[in-house]
């Protein structure tokens, strides 16, 4: 058998028949070969031949497909580019890493494209030219390791993906793509999206502890845990890939953990989200292209940000591969999915264009980022893919790691994936698990069929100001008992404004007093339409403010951003913890409960946390995100005051 496959591997390799190498069972190698069809769209993506019969398909997904939801990017014309299979073969691991070439691939010229001191200025801008002003609540922003390769392309993949698969532990898929002038190798940690069997799964990872020398231990593991910076990093992509849920699955989803991600020089923290979907499977990969964890939240403004602060496009980095692969059509309904799909993040990757090596590394920055220990982190995450492929220092080999547990598993209480030796240590599980004791219980739940809701038979229109909390606030009123819809801003109508039952204005980015925004103009006219029919209104965060500015109360920038912070506040009497993205404030004179027929909830510096008045009500902290513990209930009382007839 070794004898075969060596020969196949290299005839493959010297023929430049197009090729596949994907490890993610823990015990196999998958080797795909096929043609190569480069297609505009997602939905172009080709998935029947032209009898209709059904093929698998392996997709490179760059990132400048972003474009189809509508989102700037530095666009590149990278071709998304798709390996239609016409042979699969299965090789056991250890064979594979036998016959695989071993001989280092020489670099010439390495180093980072941007200088230490360069990025770290990069991140001082973005946390105050950008966090700072309101436009997000975290952003991530690349860096590319480069240097020439002068040998053989294919030769260069095989080599590095032996490498990789022999050196990288803790990978979701490590995987080589070979195909007409262009080379992908990687061990991606992080599964962006599946979809199996009507089970959508997502795995957002965040948080990185880099290892000290000598490795990890439960007591420097312990230190990163315990880190405000890294929980609430983890916290916020959290709710960004709940946004995403929301929006492809009828339940919205449910969230799992947190876990450890352990691999070879770093180790990260994890939760896994999971719902149930009949879409298409490339509409499932459209609406949630792509992961918060490699561009930030909000997702539309966060692709605006990284277009202002990276000077070039990013390629396939932070795109995904994406596997299509036929359903077994027996007992399959007509409007079922006809493919399975199986997504990671293309992070942790070595690109191999025209003689050069380029792997790409970014670190999330929120407000509590050191500009010099992001520095360290991309390092960290080059670091892994570099020392595997003998560009620095390799660590000791990695013991084969056990198969991980199938993230697309219809069984939501799945144990943790890959359980880990640190992960074993009571006092690290403890430490995990009492993160969940600041997290909304209604989203560690089951999210399927509930009780009909106090609101039911009635409508809801939500308006979408450029932050897709609005698919979990919508979730969220649907558990009530209302039928709801979502519009963006420039598209709803003032007939919609005026029909509705109830007008729920959302969250957006950016700052309400800004004279020369389209959007702030649009919202300041929706929300004023609306008050002025006495109809029921709801505001939340951005409309929150441009209500309160509306009733003549100032808007004022907080002294510092409130991006993903959980705080307990007086809701009209009732205490309330809930979780805050707001970098402005309405604000009031310290006292102050009442402003005309408006009543006013605010803490003791006058900062306003939410309204009531004839028809209407509003909260400046997002009810939907996952540290609103508080929030179906404040919801519930804020869309009851909401209906309130008028004097009643």
């Amino acid at each position: 058998m070794t004898g075969h496959l060596h020969s196949s591997l290299r005839e493959i390799a010297a023929s430049g028949i197009p090729f596949a190498l994907i490890a993610r069972d823990g015990a196999t190698v998958e080797l795909l070969t096929g043609d190569v069809i480069d297609v505009d769209l997602l939905g172009d993506i080709p998935l029947t031949d032209s009898a209709g019969t059904p093929r698998e398909v392996l997709a490179l997904v760059p990132f400048r497909q972003v474009r189809e939801r509508g989102f700037e990017c530095h666009d590149d014309s990278a071709p998304l580019r798709c390996l239609v299979v016409t042979g699969r073969t299965r090789i056991p691991r250890e064979d594979a890493l036998e016959e695989l070439p071993s001989d280092p691939i020489p670099l010439a010229d390495p180093g980072f494209d941007i200088a230490d001191d360069d990025y770290a200025e990069i991140v001082r801008r973005v946390i105050a030219d950008e966090i700072g002003r309101g436009e997000g609540a975290n952003f991530v922003i690349r860096r590319d390791f480069t240097a020439g390769v002068a040998a053989d392309a294919a030769t260069a993949a095989l080599t590095w993906f032996r490498a990789l698969l022999e050196h990288e532990r803790g990978a979701y898929w490590t995987f080589a793509v070979v195909t007409p002038g262009h080379v992908a190798v990687g061990a991606s940690p992080e599964a962006h999206v599946s979809a199996r069997d009507g089970i959508v799964t997502m795995n957002p990872i965040s948080g990185t502890f880099r290892h000290p020398a000598g490795g990890a231990t439960s007591e420097t593991l312990t230190e990163f845990l315990e880190s405000t910076k890294e929980t609430e990093e983890l916290f916020m992509v959290v709710d960004e890939e709940l946004k995403m849920m929301s929006a492809v699955c009828s339940d919205g989803g449910r969230i799992t953990g947190p876990h450890l991600k352990e691999m070879s020089r770093l180790t990260h923290t994890e939760y896994v989200l999971r719902g149930r979907s009949r879409m298409d499977p490339r509409d499932i990969l459209r609406e949630t292209m792509f992961a918060p964890t490699v561009t930030g939240s909000p997702m539309q403004n966060a692709c605006t940000v990284i277009t202002r602060h990276e000077e070039t496009p990013r390629g396939y980095y932070s795109g995904v591969a994406a596997l299509f692969t036929p359903r077994p059509s027996v007992g399959a309904s007509a409007d079922e999915p006809t493919h399975d799909l199986d997504a990671p993040i293309l992070i942790r990757t070595a690109y191999l264009q025209d003689g050069r090596l380029r792997v790409p590394v970014g670190a999330t920055l929120v407000r509590h980022s050191d500009p010099y220990g992001e520095v360290g982190e991309t390092h960290g995450k080059a670091a892994g893919v570099l020392g595997a492929i003998g560009a620095v220092p390799r660590d000791s080999s990695a013991k084969p790691a056990a198969a991980p547990v199938d993230a697309t598993a219809v069984d939501e209480d799945a144990p943790a994936p890959e359980a880990r030796r640190l992960a074993d240590d009571p006092a690290i599980a403890a430490l995990l698990a009492s993160r969940n004791t600041r997290l909304a219980e209604f989203w560690l739940k089951p999210q399927g069929a509930t009780e009909p809701g106090p609101f039911e038979g009635r409508s809801a229109l939500v308006v979408d100001a450029e932050d897709r909390f609005t698919t979990m606030l919508a979730h969220q009123l649907r558990h009530l008992g209302l039928e709801v819809e979502i519009t963006p801003w420039d598209e709803v109508t003032d007939e919609q404004i005026d029909a509705t039952e109830l007008l729920v204005c959302g969250p957006g980015p950016g700052d309400p007093r800004d004279p020369a925004s389209a959007r702030m103009r649009r919202m300041r006219e929706i929300v004023a339409r609306r008050r002025s029919s006495g109809r029921a209104l709801l505001a939340v965060c951005l409309s929150h403010q441009i209500l309160a500015h509306s009733l003549g109360i100032d808007l004022a920038p907080l002294d510092a951003p409130h991006q993903g912070l959980q705080k307990t506040v007086d809701v009209f009497g009732s205490p309330a913890s809930i979780g805050f993205y707001n970098t402005f404030t309405a604000r009031v004179p310290a006292g102050t409960a009442r402003v005309a027929d408006t009543e006013v909830s605010a803490d003791a510096s006058g900062d306003v946390y939410a309204l009531r008045g004839p028809g209407y009500a509003s909260v400046q902290g997002h009810l939907e995100s996952i540290l609103s513990r508080d929030g179906m209930t404040t919801l519930h009382r804020l869309v009851e005051h909401a209906f309130t007839p008028v004097g009643a």
